[in-house]
């Protein structure tokens, strides 16, 4: 017997991705990484003035960053309510940012329209990867420079995402966004039209006085999280929630009875040919 493979549901996997993130309070969650947006930034050495791409960029990490280099700025996401506390964002430092509601595998804008595109921790959670990819290389100049930070499969998210994926399975077919963290995987999906300029292993280190506080901030917090109690319901909250504490306890460093903790992530910076 011949068994075809179901075809995979994209668009359905979309719109429970717009729900996920909208849930919880990603604002929350974006303002304890930002630095991994100003480190991306400056790797990439924008240049005052140029057209800068933040795709997938939810409450604006990468295009305030970018602002404040300087750069004419434009920042996309799917979700309106992350886009929303960006502009409440850049209206408090005063920079002028573009907000625009897009799809980061179908891109409004036309070929070459910018000088620099960039995403942090954003484009690598499209379904369709390599859709996200073509996208990204598509609207940069021949020139123009692509600014990725993803987190990877060996580090501490890695190992989070496994984690929650035990207790609620991702849909079927669909790849792990962490491709986007392996050299290999980047290679892959931005192809022979770009030329890998840099690619470097970063930490950012988590900082909480508990791993049961630190777990607390993502479920109050952080779509995905929120959403994967959800899906457990009351009967699996618990072992949910001793699984995930134990993963911060394995890559926790003490600091006088507090704790940080190590992320890894890749930073790409890419040259189109």
């Amino acid at each position: 017997m011949t068994i075809i493979p179901q075809a995979i549901d994209l668009a359905t996997v979309k719109s429970r991705q717009q729900a996920m993130w909208a849930s919880g309070d990603f604002g929350v969650i974006a303002a304890l990484i930002h630095i991994v947006a100003e480190l991306l930034v400056d790797s990439a050495d924008l240049i005052a003035g140029s057209r800068v791409l933040d795709v997938a960029g939810g409450t604006g990490n990468a295009a305030i960053a970018a602002a404040r280099c300087g750069c004419d700025v434009t920042c996309t996401d799917y979700v309106p309510e992350l886009l929303e506390r960006g502009r409440e964002r850049a209206r408090a430092e005063r920079l002028n940012i573009e907000f625009a509601e897009a799809d980061a595998e179908a891109l409004p804008y036309g070929d070459g329209e910018f000088d620099a595109v960039i995403s942090t921790f954003g484009a690598m959670f499209a379904p369709d990867q390599a859709k996200a990819a073509s996208e990204l290389v598509r609207t940069t100049r021949p020139g123009g420079l692509i600014a990725l930070a993803s987190w990877t499969p060996e580090g501490f998210l890695g190992e989070l995402f496994r984690t929650t994926a035990g207790h609620v399975p991702p849909p079927p077919g669909v790849a792990s966004p962490l491709r986007w963290g392996t050299e290999a995987g980047i290679t892959e999906l931005l192809g022979d039209d770009v030329e890998l300029v840099s690619t470097r292993r970063r930490t950012f280190t988590w900082r909480f006085r508990r791993p049961a506080e630190f777990i607390y901030t993502l479920r109050e917090w952080y779509g995905p999280t929120v959403k994967a109690f959800e899906a457990v319901g009351p009967a699996g909250a618990a072992a949910l929630e001793h699984d995930l504490i134990e993963v911060v306890k394995r890559a926790a460093r003490n600091r006088d009875g507090a704790i940080a903790v190590p992320a890894e992530y890749l930073e790409v910076v890419a040259v189109k040919r």
